[in-house]
């Protein structure tokens, strides 16, 4: 548990106003804002940090809790799951493993299997036709269960490369129901043709 602030945080403008840099995101052709904008003040350091979903253990763990919850495909060690409802882009879908584990204590073995695993998970994504990318992101400040993100990017729209993908996909209109069902279908089958089991 941290219980003081980092050096870097004594020299930042805690309470200050802070200008919006000329050549910042804003200017980015990808930044999904625009108009008038300004940065917000930024707010004390709160330590220690509030507990994280799960911080406690699998007792209080969303994710260990309901583990059959949202899942398209599972193995043994590993699921696949989505959000409940459909979102603005094509497809969003978490690989989590089983145990409760982070990434500074997931095991060697499964570790291991990480890395073959998100490929399998991307090409899955990627054949569904039509996407350029696929975004891979761990953030891991709301939840202590291990979870990466990834993320479509449909081809063609560049407006949507890069760190802002996650706002666009909150930001567009939700995915017709049944398209998002027939793409969850595509991936936990196409996972499915390499181990494991698709659950749709």
């Amino acid at each position: 548990m941290i219980e003081s602030p980092h050096p870097f945080v004594a020299r930042l403008p805690i309470g200050e106003p802070i200008p919006m840099p000329a050549d910042g995101i804003p200017g980015w052709s990808t930044f999904p804002y625009e108009g008038d904008l300004r940065v917000r003040s930024l707010e004390p350091p709160v330590l220690p940090e509030p507990a994280r979903d799960g911080e406690d253990g699998p007792g209080s763990c969303r994710s260990c809790l309901h583990p059959e919850r949202n899942v398209i495909w599972s193995d043994e060690h590993w699921r696949v799951t989505h959000l409940k409802q459909p979102s603005g882009l094509p497809l969003l879908v978490m690989l989590r493993p089983h145990g409760h584990f982070d990434l500074s204590d997931l095991p060697a073995e499964r570790s291991a299997e990480l890395g073959p695993l998100m490929q399998r998970v991307e090409r899955a994504m990627l054949a569904l036709g039509g996407i350029a990318r696929v975004h891979v992101n761990r953030w891991g400040d709301g939840d202590a269960h291990l979870h990466y993100w990834f993320i479509a990017r449909p081809a063609g729209m560049l407006q949507f490369r890069g760190a802002c993908l996650a706002v666009w996909d909150d930001l567009l209109p939700p995915a017709p129901e049944q398209e998002w069902q027939a793409n969850l279908a595509a991936v936990a089958k196409a996972l499915a043709d390499g181990g494991g089991t698709a659950h749709l």
